[in-house]
């Protein structure tokens, strides 16, 4: 009995944690390589089939009660990652309480373990639902002790806005738990290492309010700590995308709506991938940063939450939102005949080189040149407006890229206006 007990919580351990590693690809709006899928498919099937097999065969019950309430319960994990996307109305309410809602198959659980009278299925049952206990409460204690931000001018405009007025009605039909409202004053309930980030993928891109205040001090944390990471290691680097269009366009500070900051690098000869790789991870341990690297696609996501022990930092993938620093990595080479820098993937109207990569001229971004953002000099194309007419063609024009097309029909009244008091009757403090 206490070898299969151990057999299986090993088994449905390693399952768990191969299908949260998994949810990083579509937390990266990406699709999840075949062989990465396939194995974790593989260690479902195996837990499912040792579960399920007795000496006269297998238990067809045992299988079907094992494999219904796995995939039940994967799915409702892979809540908060799919609905990154939009993703139907049973996802986004599923998402909206990930971190309990794993504990929701504790009655289904309890249910089929007396009923079906299994020592190894009742061993997964038990196994799920101490994971489950443990997500939820290490993220209960720590949501509870919150920085207060006031909400003010531009944020708090767009905010009522999108609320139509009713914010205390706006907080509860969308799960904005973050937002407290007390005798008109406004206050958002600010997030940090410790906590669960803002799930501002839902706030910002769907809803359409300004990014969080305590989420644009952490990108902009990211900002220093990891361009200092690539001085001290020598490496040639800008900001671009919609990090460069807030510097150039938003004289210097982030995009109101910004959900990620853009930074990139030059790979030469003596910067090798591996190395590359060591020398971030390397300084993402020693300052508090999970580093996660991509080499098929060429770029790293560096994320704000703090790194945790192998493997069990897989289950970041859990959080509805994430901080992150976008590291993509160019390189030098001819196209048609005409230096340029390149990269892996695709980025804005950025056309597609000889090779099949995407870039630029090599003389719009070297040598790197400085652009004032965030309240420091950072580096940036040679030439930034000539680059972002490259990405974005007329970039001082607004434009929501991953904004629900209703919010930014409501945005579009008033941003890139003069508009930043805040509403009547409202104070922030």
């Amino acid at each position: 009995m206490i070898f299969d007990l151990s057999i299986v919580a090993a088994l449905y351990t390693a399952t768990y944690l191969s299908f949260v590693r998994l949810l990083r690809h579509p937390r990266n709006w990406h699709t999840p390589a075949l062989r990465v899928s396939l194995a974790t498919a593989l260690l479902v099937a195996v837990t499912v089939i040792y579960v399920s097999a007795t000496p006269k065969g297998i238990d067809l019950v045992v299988l079907l009660a094992s494999t219904s309430f796995i995939v039940t319960l994967f799915s409702i994990i892979a809540a908060p990652s799919i609905a990154f996307r939009p993703a139907s109305r049973t996802m986004e309410f599923l998402a909206k309480h990930g971190e309990y809602t794993g504990l929701w198959m504790l009655a289904p659980a309890i249910v089929i373990g007396f009923a079906i009278a299994n020592i190894k299925l009742s061993g997964v049952l038990a196994t799920a639902m101490v994971i489950e206990l443990v997500w939820f409460l290490r993220h209960r204690r720590v949501n509870r002790r919150r920085t207060l931000y006031p909400l003010a001018g531009h944020d708090l405009l767009v905010l009522n806005k999108q609320a139509r007025g009713d914010l205390k009605g706006f907080a509860k039909r969308h799960g904005i738990r973050e937002l407290l409202l007390s005798d008109s004053v406004v206050t958002w309930r600010g997030c940090d290492k410790k906590t669960l980030p803002c799930p501002f993928n839902l706030y910002v891109n769907r809803l359409g309010l300004n990014t969080a205040p305590c989420c644009r001090e952490h990108m902009k944390e990211l900002c220093y700590v990891v361009t200092t990471w690539l001085q001290e290691m020598g490496i040639v680097y800008w900001i671009e995308g919609g990090t460069l269009l807030g510097a150039v366009r938003e004289k210097g500070t982030l995009l109101p709506w910004e959900d990620d900051v853009d930074v990139s690098v030059l790979a030469d000869p003596s910067m090798t991938w591996a190395a590359l790789v060591s020398g971030l991870a390397e300084r993402g341990a020693r300052d508090g940063y999970s580093v996660d690297a991509y080499e098929k696609r060429g770029y790293f996501t560096i994320c704000y939450d703090p790194p945790e022990p192998w493997p069990f930092h897989w289950q970041r993938n859990r959080m509805r939102g994430e901080i992150c620093l976008d590291l993509v990595v160019y390189r030098r080479a001819f196209s048609y005949g005409k230096p340029v820098v390149e990269r892996r993937i695709h980025k804005g109207e950025m056309p597609a080189t000889e090779s099949g990569w995407h870039g630029v001229p090599e003389d719009l971004v070297l040598p790197t040149s400085t652009v004032s953002f965030l309240g420091s000099n950072f580096s940036c194309p040679n030439r930034p407006e000539a680059y972002l007419r490259v990405l974005y063609g007329d970039f001082r024009k607004v434009e929501y890229t991953y904004v629900d097309s209703a919010a930014a029909r409501t945005r579009r009244q008033f941003d890139g206006a003069d508009q930043r008091k805040a509403p009547d009757g409202l104070v922030a403090y």
